[in-house]
């Protein structure tokens, strides 16, 4: 996503279980092997694809979006221009059968509201903190009161629909309560999930980790670009230390981010499979370049996919529509689906 941790700045890129793990000794063309005695087995990918597994699946209405052994799927937050309801049509209509929940679809004022605060026209600097302090409190209080049950009804939208909600995407802030992170573990609880996907900070994963453990919940780290703020997620080292703070900490790479970094996707995956639950598939192009229209980066999404092909990795890959598409955001994420199959056939 393109939404930094720190709440304040705006987004420079383009819009759209035992022990703990440690940084290894060895290096192959810059990409550290993040060692553990920790492993995520083909039987713990199993479980969380049950968890997500919806009711409609007794009635055998659901959208089946595996190609040749892959399981693709999407990223809410590439339909940030719609609702919920209409991002929800948009899956049904691209065939995308399973997805990460961006949190801000199921908050007060949507997505669309969320996003046009580091998305939108330039604003001067006190009428933006301004525009974030009113938001952040009143999704603060919402967060804090919702009753439970309204995350069963979303689920039922998406079990209705035939979509699996793999993993809930929440990114607590610097700014967040204590209470208001246990209250996202209810959340995704209540959606039926059990991973939750973090873009958070490395000082606010350490917050999350003994609440992880508390709901026996995975988290998987989300990382970005920027390699000069080092409380972010974004090298090698950054994701061993997330491993290091909890046994049910993960990793969910975003290879279009860590290709930005410099790093080499291809290599990284390969070293540390057991250890990521979950790709973001974009294309942007190196030295923090910006998103592109698939293909034209340098992110190597082919060679990812037929990677995870060839060797039977159980990782789910979603679509991040990030770059400026001609089309609607439901016609830029078919592009990409589209894109996927001819790179796996």
């Amino acid at each position: 996503m393109c939404k930094q941790a720190n709440e304040s700045e705006r987004c420079q890129e383009q819009p759209l279980p035992r022990g703990h793990g440690s940084v290894g000794d060895g290096a192959e063309g810059g990409i550290m092997f993040l060692q553990a005695d920790m492993t995520f087995s083909r039987r713990d990918f199993a479980r969380l694809a049950i968890s997500a597994a919806p009711f409609a699946r007794a009635f055998g209405k659901t959208i089946d979006s595996k190609i040749d052994g892959v399981q693709l799927g999407v990223q809410t937050y590439s339909f940030r221009d719609l609702s919920l309801d209409d991002a929800i049509k948009a899956m049904v209509a691209d065939g995308l059968g399973d997805c990460e929940l961006f949190s801000p679809h199921v908050e007060p004022g949507g997505a669309q509201e969320a996003v046009s605060l580091w998305e939108g026209p330039p604003r001067p600097e006190a009428e933006l903190k301004a525009a974030y302090k009113a938001h952040d409190e009143k999704v603060s209080k919402w967060r804090m009161s919702v009753p439970l049950d309204y995350f069963k009804d979303i689920r039922k939208k998406f079990d209705d629909a035939g979509i699996k909600i793999y993993a809930f995407n929440l990114s607590p802030e610097e700014g967040w309560s204590d209470a208001e992170i246990d209250r996202g573990f209810l959340m995704a609880k209540s959606l039926g999930v059990g991973l939750i996907t973090s873009s958070t900070t490395v000082t606010t994963a350490r917050r999350m980790a003994p609440l992880a453990e508390k709901h026996n919940m995975m988290v998987a780290m989300h990382g970005h670009s920027d390699l000069k703020d080092p409380n972010q997620f974004a090298t090698p080292e950054s994701f061993a230390k997330a491993l290091a703070m909890s046994k049910h900490f993960r990793i969910n790479l975003d290879i279009g981010h860590f290709t930005a970094a410099n790093f080499d996707a291809v290599d990284f995956i390969r070293k540390n499979h057991e250890k990521i639950v979950l790709l973001h598939l974009k294309d942007r192009k190196k030295n923090d370049g910006d998103n592109t229209p698939w293909g034209e980066g340098d992110t190597p999404i082919k060679q990812v996919l037929q990677l995870l092909k060839a060797n039977k990795y159980p990782i789910p890959s979603f679509i991040e529509y990030e770059y400026k598409g001609a089309g609607t955001s439901q016609d830029e994420v078919a592009k990409c689906y589209q894109y996927c199959k001819e790179a796996l056939a």
